[in-house]
């Protein structure tokens, strides 16, 4: 059914709220002022964020949608504009997060004739797109957006870009804005093979040391509390990936924390001896490997994912089954037996004992007291987000997840910058909330501007910069496996954060000692005037252990630190 006229812009708007969009993220330009018109003239209550840089925008609307589970949008202009925003949507394809980007366009007469502002963002970003598409007719605009968002939300969720050019976005759309999808080579998993199923629980029933990994997937899927039902029933130990903390609860007698290259100790030792191995919705990435061809190597490995490309791509299991996680689990639980796992849980609880995760609170002031102060302040609830380096693995070590959404940070790209927008994001999904962000002092520099949307909108997000002037993983590296050659990780120059964060009008604390920790973190805590910062000088060359260096088997893991050279690691940092 045909309606009025209206503009393209304005039926974007419409069919963006017939997704139900809260918020849009993003930066205005010349080629999608059409689009940016359409909020003042469209009577609606989408509200949309003016960020600062476009990669802000893309990383606001990743860390909306991991925090809420609900899939965000980005709107930005042609050429620049959207190659600004590469870097979120690799950040958010790498880690299967829903997403959908419209960027402006130079008008369809003038593509590929090097337009002003023109850039092929289509074919640039492929490779890091879950599917893309370029509108040539506004009447398609209703049954683009709407296929846009099933195949970004459905299946492994994933980025979905629309370049919009902007005649078709000044053009009149007359389309029926409830348009009906045309999707005939898209079928997601929806159901699960039940004798797959019945194969899964027999190997778990013949298994005396069986461990449960459970990934990123697990979460995407809402297979939480069908996780835990499986794992308590049949009494069988849990480990986490780094995206996947809080799908079971970490402080669970029968978690084991995270596993990986910095990992629990006592987490990677059951991987190394356990004789059967249920991964859920893990894609066995190069961080929990170690050497694959060693993984595992004495146990029966099932994998479950809903994405078929990962099945056998890292790790050939015995047993796969390609599902939705929760209705899997779902479904196993009918049938897995009750277990008798008591030794081995004894066993592993010796390591706990044996191994535990720790830190000296003497000395100078270490990133790991804060971690770990500001999760007893906020009693574990907060949603936090993190930057990528030291902090973060020691983020993921001392502040422990006990439900999903609530874990924020860039696993598969690894991407600096990330912490802050992210954490700005999160906090426009789930406004009544507490909000952390952990950022060292090199990751934030990337995208500091963004305290200017933060000041903004008055969110009472607390930005932790955890400030030992290095780029300090890579600092770790070159200590342990370079001779301590430091080359290119020395941030001399950094600015005095608390002043920048007071220019921006922004709460500062400065910390520097560890007994003043706790009293200022409760100041920074019952602070909600807006953003607070808190500039934390911390011991400059600590190092995170547990460590397993890249390329290296899982029973290569460094708990303390070496006391002889080591080899130059075959892998990456």
């Amino acid at each position: 059914m045909a309606n009025k006229a209206m503009e393209g812009g304005q039926a974007i708007i419409r069919c963006l709220e017939n997704e139900g969009v809260e918020y849009i993220f993003g930066y205005s330009g010349g080629a999608a002022i059409p689009i940016f018109d359409a909020l003042i003239t469209t009577e609606t209550k989408i509200n949309f964020v003016l960020t600062r840089h476009e990669q802000g925008a893309a990383h606001m609307a990743d860390g909306y949608a991991r925090a809420t589970g609900k899939p965000a949008v980005v709107l930005v202009t042609s050429g620049p504009g959207a190659t600004n925003t590469l870097t979120g949507i690799m950040t958010a394809h790498m880690d299967s997060v829903p997403m959908i980007v419209l960027t402006g366009q130079s008008v369809s007469w003038m593509l590929g004739k090097d337009a002003f502002q023109e850039a092929d963002i289509f074919g640039i970003t492929m490779p890091v797109i879950k599917h893309s598409y370029l509108l040539k007719d506004a009447n398609d605009i209703p049954r683009i957006i709407r296929e846009a968002f099933h195949i970004s939300t459905t299946g492994r969720p994933g980025p979905v870009l629309i370049d919009i050019p902007k005649d078709i976005s000044a053009g009149p759309c007359t389309a029926d804005l409830h348009a009906e999808m045309d999707l005939p080579g898209y079928t997601p998993v929806t159901t699960v093979n039940k004798d797959t199923i019945l194969e899964i629980a027999e190997a778990l029933a013949k298994s005396s040391r069986p461990l449960i990994l459970a990934g990123h997937g697990a979460m995407i899927a809402g297979a939480d509390d069908a996780l835990r039902a499986l794992a308590e029933k049949s009494k069988i130990p849990v480990t986490n990936t780094l995206l996947g903390k809080g799908v079971f609860p970490e402080t669970h007698k029968l978690s084991l924390g995270m596993l990986g290259m910095h990992g629990t100790a006592y987490a990677n030792k059951a991987i190394c001896e356990c004789d059967l191995l249920l991964n859920i919705g893990s894609r066995f990435d190069d961080r929990i490997l170690g050497k694959p061809d060693q993984f595992c190597k004495n146990a029966t490995i099932i994998h479950i994912d809903i994405d078929a490309a990962e099945i056998g791509k890292m790790i050939q299991p015995q047993i796969a089954c390609v599902a939705d996680a929760r209705v899997a689990l779902e479904e196993l639980i009918k049938h897995v037996p009750i277990l008798e796992t008591r030794e081995w849980r004894k066993h592993l609880d010796g390591y706990k004992t044996r191994y535990p995760l720790k830190f000296k609170r003497q000395g100078s002031l270490k990133m790991q007291h804060i971690i770990d102060e500001f999760y007893k302040l906020s009693d574990g609830k907060a949603c936090v987000a993190t930057d990528v380096g030291q902090h973060q693995m020691w983020a993921a070590q001392f502040y422990k997840n006990d439900s999903r959404y609530n874990w924020l940070s860039s696993g598969g790209a690894g991407t600096m910058g990330f912490g802050l927008p992210a954490c700005i994001g999160a906090a426009f999904g789930r406004p009544n909330d507490i909000h952390i962000c952990f950022v060292g002092d090199g990751g934030f520099q990337m995208t500091f501007f963004e305290l200017a949307t933060a000041a903004l909108y008055k969110l009472p997000i607390k930005i932790v910069v955890l400030n030992n002037h290095y780029l300090g993983m890579v600092r770790q590296w070159q200590e342990l496996f370079y001779d301590d050659r430091k080359s290119g990780v020395d941030l001399e120059g950094n600015p005095d954060f608390v002043k920048l964060a007071e220019s921006f009008g922004i709460k500062g604390f400065n910390l520097r000692r560890p007994g003043d920790v706790k009293r200022v973190l409760q100041n920074a805590l019952s602070y909600n005037d807006g953003p607070c910062l808190i500039n934390c000088e911390v011991e400059k060359t600590d190092n995170v252990f547990p460590m397993i260096p890249a390329g290296a088997a899982i029973e290569d893991m460094l708990i303390e630190p070496p006391t002889s050279k080591l080899e130059k690691p075959t892998g990456s940092t």
